[in-house]
């Protein structure tokens, strides 16, 4: 009988290599990275959720159905400050009524404030932990995180305009297949340096004005690629500078929320939950910034984000500014999302010349 533990959280962005790096070398466990989200991931994900639920939801299922057939046997779940805390319990409950079985480590079951609930919780990933290597673990982890959302950043901008077609892409894969070799810190810097030089070499020809254009929306789905049907790689296609903030680094790491909130109280003078502040904030940067235009994605029945959509018709008045709105779903035709992705590009063109 194998008792090695294979623990995996639901796949979002490319952040699975720094819990990767968490989970080896701090909890001493075996990670899975989780397989790509593909349209099996949200058939398998839509096909055992409630009808109603949020897409992050069904991509979180499916993630973890699949990451339990090819092996898993401890599953992760991510939390948020809106009915994602609450998915835990529901998605575990799925999951052991179709049959399986498995450690579940829910991150919102833990009192952050209580070193108690921490250590009780952590050792449902692995019973025999030392707190001290999963300490000795966090700053690597996080660095990863920063590393990979500035580089990351520093692609969406020049993406569009490299003079090689595909060269930021391959460059980039090469980096993540590295990053989920290492094993210290020393050889993290090591690569992180490496690969800062590769990606800031490639050529570009950028002009001196690009059209840029500012991604805003709910937490999961403007960062999950698939989530958003690969929308900065279709923007990158149209000469597009992308812009996006709303990231790991700045979300959680340096908790911006507040600070989201004092930029957005001229229209809106409350905390309105989840990720709207923060939405609405970001609107006004990316339109103070000289964004020519902003795209707000998020997942079907996003109560917050649509809470927020009055106040963006209010930005994109008082600024000039042409928001594009975009829902998503299980039965959201890719053709056209791309066919409206088209229309706004045309907009913003003719209305740059203008």
């Amino acid at each position: 009988m194998n008792n090695e533990i294979v623990a995996c959280f639901p796949q979002w962005a490319n952040y699975a290599y720094a819990f990767k790096y968490l989970f080896e070398k701090g909890f001493e466990v075996k990670y899975l990275l989780p397989p790509p989200i593909t349209k099996r991931t949200l058939e398998l994900g839509s096909k055992y959720s409630p009808d109603y639920v949020c897409s992050p939801f069904k991509y979180c299922l499916g993630c973890h159905i699949e990451a339990l057939e090819q092996g898993a046997n401890c599953l992760a779940q991510i939390y948020g400050p809106c009915r994602l805390n609450y998915y835990g319990e529901l998605s575990e409950q799925i999951l052991r009524d179709l049959g399986y079985e498995f450690q579940y480590f829910n991150m919102a079951s833990i009192d952050w404030h209580s070193r108690k609930s921490i250590f009780e919780n952590f050792r449902i990933i692995n019973p025999d932990m030392s707190i001290v290597k999963v300490v000795r673990a966090v700053p690597t982890a996080l660095a990863i995180i920063k590393t990979l959302d500035k580089f990351e950043d520093y692609v969406r901008h020049n993406v569009g305009f490299e003079v090689n077609d595909g060269e930021f892409d391959r460059t980039y894969k090469e980096f993540l297949a590295k990053l989920a070799e290492i094993t210290n810190g020393k050889q993290f810097k090591a690569l992180k340096k490496e690969y800062r030089q590769k990606l800031w070499a490639i050529k570009t020809d950028k002009p001196t004005k690009t059209i840029k254009v500012g991604m805003i929306g709910d937490y999961y789905t403007v960062q999950e690629p698939f989530a958003n049907y690969f929308m900065e790689k279709e923007l990158a296609k149209f000469g597009m500078e992308i812009y996006r903030t709303m990231t790991f680094t700045n979300s959680i790491i340096h908790k911006r929320g507040k600070e989201s909130i004092k930029i957005a109280k001229r229209y809106t003078k409350y905390h309105i939950g989840a990720t709207s502040n923060s939405t609405i904030a970001e609107a006004i940067t990316f339109a103070r910034a000289g964004c020519s235009g902003i795209i707000q994605v998020k997942s079907f029945g996003c109560t917050p984000e649509t809470d927020a959509m009055p106040m963006l018709q209010n930005v994109s008045r008082d600024f000039h500014v042409p928001i594009l709105y975009f829902s998503f779903d299980s039965q959201t035709s890719e053709t056209g999302v791309r066919t409206r992705l088209e229309a706004f590009y045309d907009m913003v063109e003719a209305r740059r010349h203008k």
